[in-house]
């Protein structure tokens, strides 16, 4: 891909989330003489050449019309590139098109799918052609699943460096978070259920763990889905709306990798509230609000919160490795600015970057799979995370 006309273009641009990912790109690599050469495309010329100027992008950043609805005019953008991000979702609507022009042309591909039944579709039908072309379909790169997958990775690595084995039991635990959801999150939920209606098969794969990780199933998993109480922790946990999701992509991670967290490997991920029967209520209240998520009235997808809440936006992941001994290990991934929207659209800018800069196998894969340290260091220096052990 050595002649390609692009490094990396950002297809949504003109969208609440490919906008924040274009501005990722103007403030970090604007006035960057080795930065990458990037473009922006959308479905309206008129529209990318006012965001353009809306994000104070240079006047000549390329801009490439392309419409999710006209296969040949993705085919064409991809011809031209190295890396597509996408943010144009829920993927499952408007995904297909893109996904086969990226395997077909070998173009490297990045976006922000929760959409597990979507993904195991794409892995059945595009892994082994994506091998064969050299594309990297990466999925899930935003807050779902990079801090998760990219979290139980690198506390696996210090596992094995201080204790000689990998952890075969890791919990998951938001200790805090602050943000909204996405409008597309919304949406992507909203269309995996109107799909499970018409093809009840989509509910078994969304319980299922191992949904992503063809021929393999490993052993049972604790659901996340009950609060109970961490004694070591000293708080009740509660069901994490995120973690079907999550939980199978790093399933799909270690299954990449042959297996390095081990095949008995088990995970798991909730929200903690507090101690006593406060910290109880507010478990059980959240079980309540799995069943609707996001309210009476969900964010619309190109709807997002204020700059100032976005920038005031964080969460804090622990990760917890256990040892049939009674050894334990703790290691925490915590990340600035709100997870849906600013936190997601610089981690999105990072994959692709990481995707330049990295060689592997094409397929279709995960953030961890695909680029795992490489990836970490570029989210530390230019994203806003940490990642580290907690002694």
């Amino acid at each position: 891909m050595a002649d390609r006309e692009f490094d990396i273009i950002v297809y949504g641009a003109t969208g609440y989330t490919g906008r924040l990912v274009a501005e990722h790109f103007v403030r970090e690599y604007g006035s960057a003489a080795d930065g990458p050469k990037w473009a922006m495309a959308g479905r309206s010329e008129d529209k990318l050449t006012a965001v353009r100027d809306e994000i104070g992008a240079p006047s000549n950043t390329p801009m490439i019309v392309a419409d999710a609805s006209d296969p040949a005019s993705l085919e064409a953008m991809c011809k031209r590139t190295k890396v597509v991000l996408t943010t144009v979702g829920p993927y499952q609507l408007y995904g297909d098109a893109l996904v086969e022009a990226c395997v077909k042309t070998g173009t490297d591909y990045a976006d922000l799918c929760g959409e597990p039944a979507w993904m195991a579709e794409k892995i059945a039908q595009h892994h082994d052609a994506a091998k064969k072309s050299g594309a990297r379909i990466c999925f899930s790169s935003g807050f779902d699943s990079i801090p998760f997958d990219l979290g139980v990775l690198m506390l696996q690595k210090e596992a094995k460096a201080r204790h000689g084995s990998p952890a075969p039991r890791v919990k998951g635990r938001v200790r805090a978070m602050q943000g909204t959801f996405s409008g597309g999150t919304a949406a992507s939920l909203g269309a995996t259920m109107k799909a499970a209606m018409k093809n009840p098969k989509i509910i078994g794969m969304l319980r299922d763990p191992f949904a992503l990780t063809p021929g393999f199933e490993g052993p049972d998993q604790p659901s996340g889905m009950v609060p109970r109480y961490e004694d070591e922790l000293g708080k009740w946990a509660a069901p994490f709306v995120m973690a079907p999701i999550n939980t199978k992509n790093v399933h799909r991670t270690n299954f990449l990798l042959g297996h390095p967290y081990g095949e008995d490997f088990r995970y798991d991920e909730m929200v903690l509230t507090s101690p006593g029967d406060a910290g109880k209520a507010a478990a059980n209240a959240m079980v309540e609000m799995m069943k609707n998520p996001f309210g009476a009235k969900p964010p619309k997808p190109g709807e997002g919160p204020t700059k100032e809440e976005r920038e005031n936006g964080f969460y804090d992941v622990l990760f917890t490795g256990e040892w049939p001994d009674g050894k334990s290990m703790k290691y925490a991934v915590k990340g600035k600015f709100d997870p849906g929207y600013g936190s997601t659209s610089r981690m999105l800018g990072e994959t692709g970057m990481a995707l330049l800069e990295i060689d592997a196998e094409g397929g279709v894969g995960t953030p961890g799979s695909f680029l795992g340290e490489a990836l970490v260091e570029r989210l530390r220096n230019r994203a806003h995370l940490s990642f580290e052990v907690e002694e």
